[in-house]
């Protein structure tokens, strides 16, 4: 059945931390909010998949390779399969990731 969400109200904050929440997960992909506290980080990685970065509050440092992007609330990032990235809460941020799986 479908159903209307507020995403923002799907998940909240924790001191210190990052919180995620699975939205939907199939052979397609998944959608993973996730809510990051001030300072968080996640370090340098890669994913197999292209990622579709939706950022719901905040502000964020997202790095591509070697090059640093700032992105708000409101704001998408599509990074393709492989590229090496890593995040930074600048404020506590909430983002949306969608991870498309391709044949």
């Amino acid at each position: 059945m479908a159903e209307v969400y507020k995403m923002a109200e799907q998940i909240d904050y924790q001191d210190g931390t990052i919180v995620s929440k699975v939205v939907a997960k199939d052979q397609g992909g998944t959608v993973t909010l996730f809510a990051f506290a001030p300072g968080q980080e996640v370090s340098t990685h890669t994913a197999p998949f292209q990622a579709l970065v939706y950022l719901i509050e905040g502000e964020a440092e997202i790095t591509l390779a070697e090059r640093k992007l700032k992105i708000s609330a409101g704001e998408t990032l599509l990074m393709p399969a492989g590229l090496a990235h890593a995040l930074r809460a600048l404020t506590p941020f909430k983002m949306l990731l969608i991870m498309l799986k391709s044949d």
